[in-house]
């Protein structure tokens, strides 16, 4: 048995439509286990045979049609399937599991929050400010050794937007996410493995909209996606990688794919 582990965490923003490049990086980088975001598929139309078919047996979906959803796939076994309701409306936007070491793994697609950063006007953002507040609560409670990854849209800290000016009150950028999001932090003390081993200000975007003509030459980037661990799970991380070139392939999702090994 390998005595290390890699863990991948990747909103794909449609598996179906993204199989290919899905295929692509599995093949490349092998990661033992592969957490997705908005896979945007019925679970009973999730693309099970396609990971099989490269090694990954255990797979443990959330779907939901046209929208959200969530998926973890792994090579290595995988119990203790649970989904929580963080929006409280029945949305597909976490599926948790346990390692045999014993770890926590859990998978969440934060909501996006519309485009008005206030709540009696925009609805929407205030779903995403209470989903946050819900797993506050949750991150208090929390006695084991747990890895929490996806897609958090939000960006915390000024040097992880483009542009701070341009951005502070852009929905994903807001002080009042910003603040939201440091409280869940604190309720776990949750280390922030990008800006471990990526310190801050260097740059480091997940995410790049599919409106630039060029992206990469506009590099107008948030770092939405995010893995955060417990601080025991943290000390056993050994290395940790954003796949930038991922978003230059074909049909590529507008966010890429984290990765962080660590030592069992």
């Amino acid at each position: 048995m390998a005595d290390t582990i890699k863990i991948a965490s990747w909103n794909i923003n449609s598996v179906r439509f993204r199989i290919g490049i899905v295929e692509r990086f599995l093949t490349e980088e092998s990661p033992d286990i592969l957490c997705l975001q908005e896979t945007k598929v019925i679970d009973g139309d999730f693309p099970a045979a396609a990971f099989r078919d490269l090694g990954y047996e255990h797979i443990v979906v959330h779907g939901q049609r046209m929208h959200h959803g969530v998926a973890i796939v792994s090579r290595v076994p995988l119990t203790e399937d649970d989904r929580l309701d963080w929006q409280a409306n029945g949305e597909a936007r976490h599926v948790g599991v346990r390692l045999a070491n014993g770890l926590r793994l859990e998978n969440v697609y934060v909501p996006a929050g519309g485009d008005v950063p206030d709540r009696e006007a925009n609805p929407k953002f205030g779903q995403k400010l209470d989903f946050i507040e819900r797993m506050t609560r949750w991150s208090e409670a929390l006695k084991v050794p747990t890895l929490l990854v996806g897609d958090f849209n939000i960006a915390p800290l000024e040097c992880d937007v483009w542009n701070h000016k341009a951005l502070v009150d852009v929905v994903s950028h807001t002080p009042i996410e910003v603040e939201a999001l440091g409280r869940m932090q604190a309720a776990h003390d949750w280390v922030d493995l990008g800006r471990s081993f990526i310190p801050a200000p260097e740059r480091c975007f997940t995410w790049w909209s599919y409106r630039a003509k060029d992206w990469a030459a506009s590099d107008r980037g948030r770092r939405l996606d995010h893995m955060w661990a417990s601080r025991e799970v943290a000390a056993a991380a050994t290395g940790h990688k954003v796949h930038e070139s991922c978003r230059s392939w074909l049909k590529p999702s507008d966010h890429v794919p984290l990765v962080t090994e660590f030592a069992l």
